[in-house]
């Protein structure tokens, strides 16, 4: 089910020129702009800290993430995979939870090079050891 948001040009722009091929950012938030009928671009950043990713991340709002993770290959080897994130919160409202969860293919079938999707209502299912689990059974 489509939700008829449309995803902004400047999402797209930004994912592939600074995160993707650029590496120039390690994270990006995607919101609703106020009329809830476009995927605007809300924040990116450089840290490289996955504690002030988290902390980004509203506790009663939706939002989906993208984050450039790199870690090491159990075994050895440095990998690099693109991980986005679906974060509707348990204390989130439901009509936003509908609308978000109606329009999250739009904004995903546009950035091309995903390796891991999560799904997350707590900060447990986005902690970094719970995104690395899943990074590295696809790694």
């Amino acid at each position: 089910m489509s939700s008829g948001v449309t995803v902004h040009d400047d999402c797209i722009e930004q994912y592939n020129t600074t995160l993707k091929l650029g590496k120039k950012i390690k994270y990006m938030i995607f919101c609703l702009n106020q009329d809830n009928t476009e995927i605007i671009v809300e924040k990116v950043s450089e840290s490289k800290d996955y504690e002030e990713f988290l902390a980004d991340l509203p506790k009663t709002e939706c939002r989906w993430a993208v984050y450039d993770l790199e870690f090491e290959k159990p075994g050895g080897g440095i990998r690099q995979k693109i991980v986005f994130y679906s974060w509707a919160p348990d204390d989130a409202k439901i009509k936003a939870k509908m609308v978000f969860a109606s329009s999250k293919d739009a904004l995903r079938r546009s950035l091309v090079g995903i390796s891991v999707e999560i799904q997350g209502t707590d900060y447990d299912e986005v902690a970094y050891e719970a995104v690395l689990d899943k990074a590295n059974k696809g790694a």
